[in-house]
């Protein structure tokens, strides 16, 4: 089992990046904090998706659907990463999380694994996942 490392410049510089975009909720600054071959890794996807642009997709989804209630309770920040304990509500539902998020020696996210609970939470957060990712797939298509 591997121990705890201690923060770095590099890793507090870049958590302090990430909420400033999330504070924001503006996902136009996330492409400048995302690896050009970062995976996200979803509790509603089977596969690890992966790529910038797929990665800012499903985080500017994210933003959407976890809305304004998203709100950091606890972090555990290492050398190269942070656990970030998240609290919102989803479809009426309160949803219970944590952001798992690596960065390489650049500071750029290059893993971003997302945890939920509970079981209905998550099935809510699918459902409007889901719904939010086809309306920007629509969006992007049209002229």
């Amino acid at each position: 089992m591997s121990r705890p490392t201690e923060a770095t410049p590099t890793s507090e510089a870049a958590l302090a990046r990430w909420h400033a975009v999330v504070e924001s909720r503006d996902p136009a600054g996330l492409p400048g904090l995302i690896a050009e071959d970062a995976v996200f890794r979803s509790p509603a996807v089977h596969t690890p998706q992966e790529g910038r642009d797929t990665v800012v997709g499903y985080l500017t989804a994210a933003f959407t659907v976890l809305g304004p209630g998203l709100a950091y309770e606890r972090e555990w920040l290492g050398a190269d990463s942070a656990v970030l304990q998240f609290r919102t509500e989803v479809g009426g539902l309160q949803v219970s999380g944590i952001d798992m998020i690596t960065w390489d020696a650049d500071g750029l996210i290059v893993d971003f694994t997302v945890m939920v609970r509970p079981a209905r939470a998550l099935q809510a957060v699918i459902e409007h996942m889901g719904a939010e990712l086809m309306r920007m797939l629509e969006a992007a298509d049209r002229p």
